[in-house]
């Protein structure tokens, strides 16, 4: 891998083992007739991407050769105080052809003591639109070559919304069975299905909409993902970054059957290997109640009146939260276990 630090087919028919992020995804994009609930201010909506002075660019060529693009906030090596040293680093991946700057409200709050990440999947954002490698196999590699050319020390907090539940549950459970070592110390999963109780309710019309009407259909998604009203600009640009994923890469991302078991048991390994938070709305709630009661170390919190991207409609109390979360993360100088050999 080579480091750079500068400033899709048939048919879907659904079914018990098809990926469960599928029918969350597509059954969200048919939710937007009741997206957008009792107004509020829209002062607290961040209104477009941030700009360098809150968040510098950083790009890496993975080990295919996909140069790919992350946003980086947080005090400066040279200048990091000694509380910021011992912090965890926060790595944030979004979801379905979701740029990294959507996690504006995050890397603001927590870059005054914390080394905050976010990433652009190959395909999304400023990274490159591969040829290939839209499987969770390949996006699951992505993160962990990510960790390392951005040379994250333990602790590690990987959060992934949306899609990127699975892919970081794909990267732990990858990294479980090769043995290799990762800096990722915690894991938070936003609001997504993670295979138990039912499954989600799925929109059947959702590819055939998106093939034949794509802009309606993927402003309709963007829309949907919120409950209150957003600023015009920053839904727009959601809107432009997501069309930028291709057509066929979008689909693929989408089309990855996974038994429903599969996420459940990668969890749960999860969890018997370091905390866990699972922040979800209330079209995950029986699987909150579920995951809660299976294991001490799973904490949970529900966004009762929070759409999709929960932590943009209620980033004051996500951030709050995760805030509490990433408190008892263990600290560096307390784990065994090394990190990846970033910069080593």
């Amino acid at each position: 891998m080579r480091s750079i630090e500068e400033p899709l087919g048939c048919a879907w028919r659904p079914r018990r083992r098809t990926f469960v992020g599928l029918t969350s995804l597509i059954g969200l994009g048919g939710a937007l007739a009741g997206a957008l609930g009792s107004p509020r201010t829209l002062a607290a909506v961040p209104a477009g991407p941030p700009d360098t002075s809150t968040a510098a660019s950083r790009w890496f060529t993975t080990s295919d050769g996909v140069r790919l693009h992350y946003l980086e906030a947080g005090p400066a090596d040279a200048t990091r105080t000694t509380r910021a040293a011992a912090a965890p680093t926060l790595a944030f991946v979004p979801g379905w052809t979701m740029p990294a700057w959507i996690w504006r409200a995050q890397l603001a709050h927590f870059a005054t003591h914390h080394r905050v990440l976010a990433l652009d999947p190959r395909g999304q954002g400023e990274s490159a639109v591969a040829p290939d490698g839209y499987t969770y196999a390949q996006r699951a590699a992505d993160i962990g070559q990510w960790l390392v050319a951005a040379r994250c020390e333990v602790p590690v907090v990987l959060v992934g919304w949306s899609l990127g539940v699975l892919e970081s549950l794909q990267y732990l459970h990858d990294v479980r069975a090769s043995g290799a070592a990762t800096p990722v110390r915690a894991l938070v999963l936003v609001d997504n299905s993670v295979g138990v109780g039912d499954p989600p309710a799925s929109d059947p019309t959702f590819f055939k909409r998106l093939r034949t009407r794509r802009r309606e259909t993927v402003s309709g998604f963007v829309n949907a993902m919120f409950k209150r009203p957003v600023e015009p600009a920053w839904r727009d640009a959601l809107v432009e970054a997501a069309l930028r994923t291709p057509l066929a890469a979008s689909i693929d991302l989408l089309r990855q059957p996974r038994p429903r078991e599969f996420w459940r048991d990668a969890l749960y390994a999860c969890a018997a290997a370091m905390p866990v938070l699972y922040a979800y709305t209330p079209r995950f709630a029986q699987q909150g109640q579920i995951v809660g009661a299976r294991h001490a170390s799973i904490e949970t919190q529900l966004y009762a009146d929070a759409g999709h991207a929960l932590f943009v409609d209620e980033a004051a109390a996500f951030n709050e939260r995760l805030e509490q979360f990433v408190r008892h993360v263990p600290a560096a100088a307390a784990a065994a276990v090394t990190d990846t050999g970033a910069g080593r």
